[in-house]
């Protein structure tokens, strides 16, 4: 890739064998080979992370298209989450080509959503193709993702007069939508929001910094995505079972 990963600090070039993730920084004790910075932790820590969801997609999903689905996904979401924790940034190139690749995926990969198929039954006498099912729940999921937060920030806005969710949240969502769907979509919103409103809680009495410290949203919907790439499917049965939903 391009440019180079470089130091921070001197700005040379990192050599391949100094670009092993995890190992190498363990190897050089945490600091640049030439001008002996010190490198931060997050980046070893952030490799871990992708190569154990890697490993969690493969585990689950195996190697499948929907297995390799789900670690692009998982790779978008780290970069997204970091992203937005250090910089309060979700940069539009990773939001929309999320959105992009989520869309493709979703025509060689069987949905699990159902709320198309659930609307065609309604619409027509018979049901269209699953591609087509498959990628009408990725829009929906899209559109009902990114529309719920643009109706919040916009409501938000036109009552406090000043933004308090950034469009990188809406156009986040969109991306999401298109790998989750309507159902899962909704339940990263909710968790979203309980993580974000817990631990906002607690780091606002903790700093000190009062009610109007900016909290990283985006690294709360990113950690509630992934909990429902590996948890949804049994929480979201459990959730229809209980109104009776076949």
């Amino acid at each position: 890739m391009l440019p180079a990963s470089s130091c921070p600090k001197c700005g040379k070039a990192i050599a391949s064998y100094d670009n092993i993730p995890v190992l190498s920084w363990a190897f050089l004790g945490g600091k640049c080979r030439n001008c002996k910075t010190k490198i931060s932790a997050m980046y070893p820590a952030v490799e871990l992370l992708t190569g154990l969801l890697f490993l969690a997609c493969y585990l689950i999903f195996g190697l499948t298209v929907d297995g390799l689905k789900w670690a692009v996904f998982a790779a978008l979401l780290v970069v997204l989450t970091i992203t937005d924790l250090r910089e309060r940034i979700l940069p539009d190139e990773v939001n929309f080509f999320g959105l992009g690749v989520g869309l493709l995926f979703s025509l060689f990969t069987k949905s699990l959503d159902g709320t198309a198929l659930w609307l065609a039954g309604r619409w027509f006498d018979f049901p269209p193709p699953q591609m087509a099912l498959s990628f009408a729940d990725a829009a929906l999921g899209a559109l009902a993702g990114s529309g719920l937060l643009w109706i919040v920030a916009e409501g938000y806005f036109r009552i406090r007069g000043r933004e308090g969710m950034g469009l990188g949240d809406v156009k986040m969502m969109a991306a999401v939508g298109a790998f989750l769907g309507l159902k899962r979509t909704m339940l990263t919103v909710l968790l979203g929001s309980l993580l974000g409103s817990v631990i906002g809680i607690f780091l606002i009495a903790v700093s000190k910094k009062g009610r109007d410290y900016e909290l990283p949203f985006g690294t709360f919907l990113g950690a509630g995505a992934l909990l429902v790439v590996f948890f949804g499917t049994p929480a979201l049965h459990w959730y229809e079972s209980l109104l009776a939903v076949k």
